[in-house]
């Protein structure tokens, strides 16, 4: 199947993305990697808050190159998820929606996304150029000293993504 979907409403219509589906996404992601992830998880361990809302989010596993003249961002492709999976647990069962990369996912991690109703998303390696076409907005949030790797809030318009594990334990990697 092929959906055209608004990151908003992923929680509601995760339960009818199946491994293998198409997904079009438009709406509001955030990027965040692996140091951005411990930054964010040792803001959690303080009792402090992350600088996005968690709950209903979508997480864009992705570092962007900076922006040429007059292009909204640089090359925006996805980066290998598994660096993620000691933190998505812990995320998803705060209420992530979605994540977004590329490459399989430890047990943990699937459980979790099964757990919370979630949806893992692949978008295509290598295709960053073409990524960052379907990227609308720009605007870095977090973690300025990271550099690429600050989380940046992001509007996707039909981003182009497939359905690699659904919340029913479907997965594409097995």
């Amino acid at each position: 199947m092929e959906y055209k979907i608004f990151t908003d409403e992923l929680k509601s219509k995760a339960a009818e993305l199946k491994a293998g589906d198409r997904v079009l996404l438009s709406g509001v992601a955030y990027t965040s990697r692996d140091a951005a992830h411990k930054k964010m998880c040792a803001l959690l361990d303080e009792g402090k808050p992350l600088p996005f809302e968690i709950d209903g989010a979508c997480i864009y596993y992705a570092g962007p190159t900076p922006a040429p003249e007059g292009a909204v961002i640089g090359s925006c492709g996805p980066t290998t998820s598994g660096r993620m999976d000691p933190y998505a647990p812990r995320l998803l069962d705060l209420g992530l929606a979605a994540m977004i990369g590329k490459g399989e996912r430890d047990q943990a991690v699937c459980d979790a996304i099964v757990r919370n109703g979630a949806v893992y998303l692949c978008a295509i390696g290598g295709a960053g150029a073409l990524a960052a076409k379907c990227i609308t907005e720009c605007e870095e949030i977090a973690f300025k000293e990271l550099g690429c790797e600050s989380v940046k809030r992001l509007v996707f318009r039909d981003f182009p993504l497939i359905v690699a594990i659904d919340c029913g334990g479907g997965n594409l990697f097995r």
